[in-house]
């Protein structure tokens, strides 16, 4: 295979503020050969999460930054072209981490075969797979909420957001929004059966936000910060619960953030309320998968959970597509399409 070429795009450089095509360079490449017990696999899908804005960064977190000239990782569904690996075969669908790139070689581990029959493949990258589980697992293990009590809700209309609020609404919660743009608010309202929607680039917002709240808040899933999270404080019941599961709003701050230090006011309403919070990783929670994967494709099989994906054409259209990520501009979950999907007749 090494006379084919394919493409790939490399972290080139560590960006300062938003990720440009200076720091993300689309390159060629030959597509490698599998060696014994690997196999070759053709991106179909790839997924955009906000977290790769993390991963492109030198400073310490979770996980280990991607290195200068290495593709940029991410999870993609992907078709087996070649295999010298046990329980492999050509024509397989699978889900794996290839990130970037058009081609990659894998030894089978973390790799999910995927059953084209069961679901469309491309919900292995959202409801069905990580954002999704982070949904699930962020809600259920550190919200827990109970029927009755208001559960809010950041990027709503986002790949996380949307499945936080269905799932909320399966246990009996009302549930608020909080999304960019009107369309987003109608969608998560009208679509989604939320209780109420509000639109947090509107003057009025933390008015608003306060009237879909007259009993306050009882649980707020973070996926954004900043603004957001200033308006929400203030409606937090006592011992109310808050799973931090993203801060998009800080992901390329290049210095302190202007305006007033509202964290002495925050953090005197952690301490009167009694709240809880706790930032989580959906790994920390593996053991659930099972109990995950059973529950959402009973939700999505008898239309209790619905769900809404924004596909973009071409690995070129990666870095674009990624920056509208971080600006709020994509509607649902954000996924590229690389290559020809061979279940789609």
């Amino acid at each position: 295979m090494s006379d084919q070429q394919g493409k790939r795009i490399v972290l080139a450089e560590r960006p300062e503020g938003m990720p440009t095509d200076q720091h993300l360079k689309l390159e060629s490449m030959s597509v490698p050969s599998p060696a014994d017990g690997q196999m070759l696999l053709r991106t179909i899908y790839l997924s955009l999460d906000p977290y790769m804005r993390g991963r492109m960064s030198a400073a310490k977190s979770y996980a280990k930054p991607v290195e200068i000239g290495d593709p940029m990782e991410g999870g993609t569904v992907c078709e087996v072209v070649e295999s010298k690996l046990d329980g492999y075969r050509p024509g397989d669908v699978v889900l794996a981490r290839i990130g970037w790139q058009t081609h990659g070689l894998s030894d089978g581990e973390g790799v999910r075969k995927l059953d084209p029959q069961q679901a469309p493949i491309t919900t292995a990258l959202g409801v069905m797979g990580m954002p999704g589980f982070t949904a699930y697992a962020g809600l259920l293990e550190l919200g827990q909420p109970k029927a009755g009590e208001t559960v809010v809700v950041s990027a709503a209309s986002g790949a996380v957001g949307q499945v936080v609020g269905q799932i909320a609404k399966l246990k009996g919660c009302r549930v608020v929004g909080i999304a960019g743009n009107d369309e987003k608010c109608a969608y998560v309202r009208d679509d989604l059966g939320f209780d109420a929607a509000v639109n947090y680039k509107k003057d009025d917002f933390e008015k608003a936000l306060a009237e879909a709240c007259p009993d306050g808040i009882d649980v707020y899933f973070e996926n954004v910060a900043g603004k957001v999270l200033s308006a929400v404080y203030p409606l937090f019941n006592e011992f109310s619960r808050m799973p931090v599961c993203g801060l998009i709003a800080y992901y390329n701050m290049t210095g302190t953030p202007e305006g007033p230090d509202q964290l002495p006011g925050f953090m005197r309403t952690v301490l009167t309320k009694r709240l809880m919070v706790r930032g989580f990783i959906q790994f920390d929670f593996a053991p659930l998968m099972p109990r995950f994967l059973e529950d959402m494709s009973g939700w999505i099989r008898d239309g209790k959970v619905r769900y809404k994906e924004d596909v973009v054409q071409g690995l070129e259209n990666a870095v674009s597509s990624f920056q509208g990520l971080l600006e709020g501009r994509n509607f649902g979950k954000l996924i590229i399409q690389v290559g020809e999907d061979p279940t789609q007749g």
